[in-house]
């Protein structure tokens, strides 16, 4: 056996126990938060050589604050886990039931995935907070994060078994693949003996690996091309201020804009208002003819690829369209199906907004910055699905269960 099948065997055996932990994953939880705050120090200075390696790499300004930690974002990562401890077990729920004619009483209940698989970049916190899902949902959890933060990752899981076997939870509840390799990443894709799902999360370029080269189900995550589309009826300052923050506030996650659409009627009042709010952060716009034509030469000429992927850092794509139509196919042709806002004073036209628009959130005057299972009230997340079977959008606890139907009989045959 290789080394990633004997760790696909030890988390196949802690899911067993896993199946029936029942509260004793909440006590579990609980230890992994102190220890996480215990060990900060410990996680902070293998944090600091992942730094100083990133920009020996050259990684942005961006990743690197992806991929920081500190006492505050640990202490942040405690309280995650500790959310996550606080919140309803999902396991075990009755989803339907009903008794036949011939006396059979049936039940849909939710039960464990079994074993899941995470592959991620550069965001070690993501270490914490997988884990703490699967662990809650009644998963074991194989973690494959990105070279960029593995002495973090490393840290940060090393704390969290030692905090799961002082619980008397079995090696294999979390386990960390500390070969960064990409031969141990397309490994994980096809451990189909072993792994019941695989949830990649991270850029363009990991996902469209992972769902063509995964031999296991996976659930598609995260890219984020997502879009302000500025209406002619909009509220112009309320429509710079959603647009700073859903660019500024973090470009380097998956909910940040990348592109902003303004209706033809206001664009030589609105984006001038627009950039000197994005100014404030010295954010690059990347625009078309007419949007060079009202700002001037600070503009760089849009190209097709700029209006297509995720920039994940202050540059923001700009168009000016014709119509609310000419923006629907603006989406239709470049939205990820992630998150999209339509700022506008015209109730018709946000109807038609959130109708015609495929994405897993939509939004009317507010920013994108909002798509995220804590801020939607559904406690922490794993990712947020841009696909349409099983999930769709923050992906909680509950999307991290299945369900198996249980029958209760006296003797009944076919």
């Amino acid at each position: 056996m290789t080394q990633l099948e004997i760790m696909g065997a030890k988390a196949k055996e802690a899911a067993r126990f896993l199946m029936t932990a029942g509260a004793k994953k909440d006590d579990a939880l609980m230890a992994i938060a102190r220890a996480l705050r215990a060990n900060s120090a410990k996680i902070i200075e293998a944090n600091n050589i992942d730094i100083e390696n990133g920009k020996a790499a050259g990684l942005t300004d961006s990743l690197l604050d992806r991929l920081r930690l500190d006492e505050g974002r640990i202490d942040g990562m405690a309280d995650g886990v500790e959310q996550v401890a606080a919140l309803s077990d999902p396991v075990g729920r009755v989803l339907e039931g009903r008794t036949l004619k011939n006396g059979l009483k049936i039940e849909k209940v939710t039960v464990p995935m079994g074993v899941i698989g995470i592959i991620y970049e550069a965001r070690p916190n993501v270490t914490s907070d997988a884990a703490a899902l699967c662990l809650k949902a009644g998963s074991a959890v194989i973690l494959r994060g990105g070279k960029e933060a593995i002495n973090s990752n490393t840290a940060v899981a090393g704390v969290m078994c030692a905090a799961l076997e002082e619980a008397g939870f079995p090696q294999g509840c979390v386990s960390l693949i500390t070969d960064t390799s990409r031969q141990s990443a397309t490994e994980l894709m096809q451990l189909t003996e072993y792994l019941d799902v695989l949830i990649p999360r991270g850029g363009a370029g990991l996902i469209k690996s992972v769902v063509e080269n995964a031999k296991v189900p996976v659930i598609e995550t995260g890219v984020g091309n997502c879009h302000v589309y500025v209406d002619k009826s909009a509220d112009i300052d309320m429509a710079a201020n959603i647009i700073f923050n859903a660019k500024t506030s973090r470009p380097s996650v998956c909910n940040a804009i990348e592109t902003v659409l303004v209706h033809a009627d206001i664009a030589k009042e609105a984006l001038p208002k627009i950039k000197a709010e994005l100014d404030k952060k010295n954010v690059e716009i990347r625009g078309c003819e007419r949007t060079a034509e009202i700002l001037g030469d600070c503009v760089v000429p849009a190209t097709e690829n700029d209006y297509a992927i995720e920039f994940l850092d202050y540059i923001l794509a700009v168009k000016v369209v014709d119509s609310l139509d000419d923006a629907l196919d603006h989406l239709a042709k470049y939205s990820t199906g992630h998150s999209e806002c339509i700022v506008t004073s015209d109730y018709e036209s946000a109807n038609i907004f959130t109708e015609s628009v495929d994405s897993a959130a939509v939004y009317v005057n507010s920013s994108t910055r909002f798509t995220d299972g804590g801020e939607f009230g559904l406690g922490a997340e794993i990712g947020i699905s841009t696909q349409k079977l099983h999930a769709r959008g923050p992906m909680g606890l509950n999307e991290l269960t299945s369900s198996k139907f249980i029958i209760r009989g006296n003797g009944q045959i076919r």
